[in-house]
Order: structure tokens, then C-alpha cells, then sequence
């Protein structure tokens, strides 16, 4: 079992210590959240809670993830640095393929992008962009990021984007063909979203499940997906935040779980400090990690 230590909450200048104090006690990755903008007032619409309140508000800081991380990897050596999740469709892909290369070329290749279609229809708009198609484009963008990485020179004519001939230098450190490439893991939960874990993805990240009997449903779809596409042979990651605690990690592992994200912060009121983090990160890679973790 891996696990992943999340940043929400941490202020980023304290973000690069952190990390670098989890890959001493053995995590394998950091993950950082991500939206573009938030409107004024956000709408009961998030997914992933009973009313529909997201755990962030209009002032919540929001930073550019690549920035974030591209902190982190000059502070450490071998950790992942992961998103999650990145909201693909708010960009076009040239922008975020350049974003990623970038990270992946300054971090010696241990990028990961995790990726989703988005939940937050006001954001879409303030930025220009359609909400009623991203799952389409995001169908679209996945596999156009893999050409970009990968191809000399692309050309692309789809029906959401149209390009080329160019070509896109440098390519990553994780190239196909030398090995899997950026991998591109897929977040959510709905039907749709789990489909293309399976059919497109390189891993899926559970988000808002209930336990581990919904995250035993929920995989159920995304192997069902694979094996209709022809990929249940290949390498995938099985990305999960419940729970964090040694039974369940145990569980999780023969559910098919490859890594478990874990806050290192327990239950907690008010803002998170600094000093919160890293005495959790301790604890739990004493607790946890030592008696489950593959490091």
C-alpha cells in the first residue's frame, strides 16, 4: 500500500516542509486541490456531501497547483506530486500539457495529473467556458495530452478541438514506450466519471464515498469499463480516503485499493497550523504506515 498526504488547508510556504517530512516517514505522494475561481456565493451543488455544501467557501485561498508543487519538488527528492483533483476541462489542452511537461522536467518525472470534469457550473461561466459538454471534452483532452507527450508532430480534429500540424517540446521525463508516461488518473464518482477511470484513465481517485463497501461498488464499474475497453492488463492505481486507519487500510487492500490518501490532521476545529501537520504526518506514519505501508 502507498499513501498520499493532502495539502488542503496548509498554507504553501509551509507546503514544501510538509512534503519533505512525509517522504522522510514514508509517504509516496503529496496532492494538492485545484479551482481556477470561485464566484461570489457557491450553490448547494457539490456532489459529494448530503446537502450539497462543499467544504470550501467564496474566500477559501486558491493557488496554481503547478506552482505549488513545482515548490515541492525543489524541497524533495523522490516524492509524487499529484493533483486532485485538476479540473481539465476549464483549460485548453496545449496550456495544461505545457503545465504538466514543465512539473514533470523540473521534477525529474514525478508528476502524476488527477484529473476531473468539474462540479461548479459557475465557474465555467466566469472563465467563458461550457458546462454542459466537459465530460466530452474531457473524453477528448485525455488522450490529446498523451499525443502531445508523446508524438513529433500532431494534428488534431476533434469535435471539441481543432490544431496542427505543431509540435510540442520538450517531451517528459515519463515517456510511453520507456515506461507509462504522465500518468493520467481520473477522479469522481458518478457513473460517468467512473467509466472513464476505466476507459481512459491510468488510475481512479475516489471522491466522496461512504465507506468501503461504496468504494467495493464503485470500483466494480471501473473494472467493468476496463475490461470493455481491452485494458484490464494494464498498470491502473486505485486512489481511496476512507478510512485511514490500519483495519481499513487492510480492507482496502484487498478490495484492490493501491493507495490511500490520509490527512494527518484528526479531527479538528478552526484553522489547520503548521505544527498540526507535522506532528500528524509522524503519528501516523508510526500508526499507520509502519504497519501497512510498502516504505
Amino acid at each position: 500500500m502507498k499513501f498520499g498526504l493532502p495539502m488542503y488547508g496548509l498554507s504553501p510556504r509551509h507546503q514544501p516542509e510538509a512534503a519533505r517530512l512525509a517522504e522522510e516517514h514514508g509517504y509516496e505522494s503529496v496532492w494538492v486541490p485545484e479551482h481556477l475561481v470561485l464566484p461570489a456565493e457557491i450553490p448547494a451543488t457539490y456532489l459529494y456531501t448530503p446537502d450539497g455544501r462543499p467544504p470550501i467557501e467564496p474566500r477559501t485561498p486558491m493557488f496554481d497547483p503547478w506552482v505549488v508543487l513545482a515548490a515541492i519538488a525543489a524541497s524533495t527528492e523522490r516524492i509524487r506530486l499529484a493533483t486532485n483533483v485538476y479540473v481539465l476541462p476549464l483549460r485548453h489542452p496545449i496550456a495544461t500539457a505545457r503545465s504538466v511537461v514543465t512539473l514533470d522536467r523540473v521534477s525529474g518525472g514525478r508528476v502524476t495529473l488527477g484529473i476531473g470534469v468539474g462540479w461548479l457550473e459557475e465557474e465555467f461561466g466566469i472563465v467563458g467556458q461550457s458546462f454542459r459538454d466537459r465530460g466530452g471534452r474531457t473524453d477528448e483532452i485525455i488522450p490529446l495530452l498523451r499525443r502531445l507527450w508523446s508524438e513529433e508532430t500532431i494534428t488534431h480534429e476533434g469535435r471539441h478541438y481543432a490544431f496542427g500540424p505543431v509540435a510540442f517540446e520538450p517531451k517528459p521525463v515519463q515517456r510511453r514506450g520507456a515506461g507509462r508516461g504522465i500518468p493520467v488518473e481520473v477522479g469522481g464518482t458518478s457513473p460517468p466519471a467512473l467509466r472513464r477511470a476505466g476507459r481512459l484513465g491510468d488510475g481512479w481517485i475516489e471522491i466522496g464515498a461512504k465507506d468501503l463497501d461504496d468504494v467495493a461498488r464503485m470500483l466494480a464499474v471501473v473494472r467493468a469499463a476496463r475490461e470493455e475497453a481491452g485494458r484490464a492488463g494494464e498498470p491502473f492505481e486505485v486512489t481511496c480516503s476512507v478510512p485511514a486507519d490500519v483495519d481499513g487500510v487492510r480492507r482496502a487492500e484487498e478490495l484492490g485499493v493501491t493507495r490511500v490518501i490520509a490527512s494527518p490532521v484528526r479531527e479538528h476545529t478552526g484553522r489547520i497550523t503548521r505544527e498540526d501537520v507535522l506532528d500528524g504526518i509522524k503519528r501516523f506514519a508510526d500508526e499507520v504506515i509502519a504497519r501497512t505501508g510498502d516504505g
